[in-house]
């Protein structure tokens, strides 16, 4: 998952639950935010480019919500709301061979 994750480029997102089932375990995404939490500094994760299957941000305080929506939209990534994004938009859909 942490390959996955590291892939994910700039002005791009993808979900928890993508990720899960990018990495052949779709029931995983909790995995997927324990790797986060506990690996982001270590491998250099871009942490700020998962977000929630409804595309929503999914940090739990407002100031860092807002810390992840200033990262994102440094990247170029508008939100619909607050917090929103347009998954349409932005969601990464690699090709074959992009996570190889």
């Amino acid at each position: 998952m942490i390959n996955i994750i590291q892939k994910i480029p700039k002005g791009k997102v993808l979900t928890y639950g993508f990720i899960a089932r990018l990495a052949g375990n779709p029931r995983a995404a909790r995995q997927v935010s324990w790797i986060l939490h506990s690996s982001s500094k270590k491998y250099h994760l871009p942490w700020h480019r998962v977000i929630s299957s409804n595309g929503s941000l999914s940090m739990k305080s407002i100031e860092d919500r807002q810390y992840h929506k200033k990262l994102l939209e440094l990247e170029d990534i508008t939100f619909l709301d607050n917090f929103k994004i347009n998954l349409e938009k932005y969601l990464w859909k690699p090709k074959m061979g992009e996570l190889v």
